[in-house]
């Protein structure tokens, strides 16, 4: 008899995630990641790399992230809150950049919004949105 899925180990869909630790201590960074972290696994989300941005002035680390999620196509990029997507100027480019390349954007805390194209249940939410 073959055992239930359960008991066997199973890979969740692909993410990343994302932190912008501009002016925050070490011990935050830590506590951050492993929010981050800890959110994947209750989601069964494999988490394939935590992306880290420390300096206001350059995005580096977001397009090496977006890099990674048009060459991976993974389910989506997991942020503690929406300010981790960046001051409010950038923060809605990054987000149509994210969309743009098809992944979701997942909160650990915090409201989804609506996506502009039709999208299935998430594992983050488990709500449908439209």
């Amino acid at each position: 008899m073959e055992p239930l899925t359960e008991q066997r180990n199973v890979v969740g869909p692909l993410v990343f995630g994302f932190l912008r630790l501009v002016g925050v201590s070490e011990s935050r960074q830590q506590a951050l990641a492993e929010a981050v972290t800890d959110y994947c696994r209750r989601h069964e989300l494999t988490l394939g790399g935590m992306y880290m941005e420390r300096r206001t002035a350059t995005s580096c680390a977001f397009v090496g992230m977006l890099d990674a999620v048009q060459a991976t196509r993974p389910y989506g990029v997991v942020f503690p809150t929406w300010s981790h997507l960046g001051p409010k100027a950038i923060a809605a480019e990054r987000r149509q950049r994210l969309n743009a390349a098809g992944a979701e954007i997942l909160l650990v805390r915090g409201v989804r919004p609506a996506r502009t194209r039709d999208s299935a249940s998430t594992p983050a939410t488990g709500s449908t949105t439209s």
